[in-house]
Parts: structure tokens; C-alpha cells; sequence
């Protein structure tokens, strides 16, 4: 439904309103969401320009949220990186579609138009998870605030489930 860009953009705009305005730097960034390093580089410059990162040159230098968290909402991001498509004619070039879409292109355009109100009633900060505490006194590294789990299942719980969960979660099972 989104793109590799979006979804790699998301990535990196969840890990840095989790942050609470710490600068962070790319290689920080990179080993927190896993974007491919070339890549990184293109998506947070796109993202300097949109306005929703900030980014600071020196020794206390990095990355940061340009706005709140709450006020950034996941539609903004995809709008500004890589836009949804939505069906404003008929594909199929009709002479009896020309006023309005017909029946097959209104329903998808409908259901694009759910996805962006789904994608605007979501912010940023809504997507910010508080870090999983292991038994260890820590969380599962830096994934754990981007909703992703890695390493063994909890003591007691099922591992079956704990992957399941984590694949539901858009995680990695590295057990």
C-alpha cells in the first residue's frame, strides 16, 4: 500500500519523536531502524526540506523532530515523501466515465481515501511505543522504541507467540 520510502520514512520519523529532541546522528539513526545507509541520507535530507526534521552540524549535532510529535501525523509524512495515489479519472479512458468513475474505479478510490483518513488520524506520537523493560532491567535494544522486538522470547512465554507478536508488530524475530 505505502512505499519502501514511505515506510523507511516513517521508520526514521518514529525513532526520532521517541527520542524527546535528542539529537541523533545518522549512524545512530541507521543502526535504530535499519535503513539502508545510501539511503538514509536521501530520505532525511527529503525530510529537512519538508520541514519535519531539524538538523544541527557539529560535536552536539544530529537529527531531531522540527515540530511535536502529535502534530505530525502519518499522512503528513507519506504526503511530503511519497504521495498516495488516488483514481481522479477512469482508467479505461470511457466515454460514459468521463463525468463521473466507474463503479470499480470509485470503490478503489474510496478505499484509498479510507487509508488516508486512517493515515491522518494517526500522529506521530501516537506511534511512539514506551521501550519493553526485559527482565535484565532493559529494554531489547534500540528497535524496542520503533515497535520492533529482537532477542529471545520472555521467560514463561511461549515463543511461537512472542514471533507472532513480533511479526504482527512489524518486527524482526532474531531468537
Amino acid at each position: 500500500m505505502i512505499s519502501r520510502t514511505n515506510e523507511y520514512a516513517l521508520r526514521v520519523m518514529v525513532h526520532l519523536a521517541a527520542q524527546e529532541k535528542k539529537p541523533r546522528g545518522t549512524r545512530q539513526i541507521f543502526e535504530a531502524t535499519q535503513v539502508p545507509a545510501s539511503y538514509l541520507s536521501k530520505i532525511l535530507l527529503a525530510l529537512v526540506k519538508a520541514g519535519f526534521v531539524h538538523s544541527q552540524r557539529g560535536p552536539n549535532g544530529g537529527f531531531t523532530l522540527a515540530r511535536d510529535p502529535g502534530e505530525i501525523s502519518v499522512f503528513d509524512v507519506i504526503s511530503a515523501i511519497d504521495p498516495l495515489p488516488r483514481i481522479r479519472t477512469c482508467p479505461l479512458n470511457l466515454p460514459e466515465h468521463k463525468k463521473q468513475l466507474c463503479p470499480l474505479h470509485k470503490e478503489l478510490d474510496d478505499a484509498f481515501e479510507r487509508v488516508e483518513k486512517a493515515f491522518r488520524n494517526a500522529s506521530l506520537a501516537a506511534l511512539v511505543e514506551v521501550p519493553a523493560v526485559s527482565e535484565h532491567g532493559g529494554g531489547h535494544g534500540p528497535f524496542t522504541q520503533v515497535g520492533i522486538r529482537r532477542g529471545k522470547a520472555p521467560r514463561g512465554s511461549k515463543g511461537v507467540e512472542w514471533d507472532r507478536r513480533a511479526r504482527v508488530m512489524g518486527g524482526q524475530w532474531a531468537g
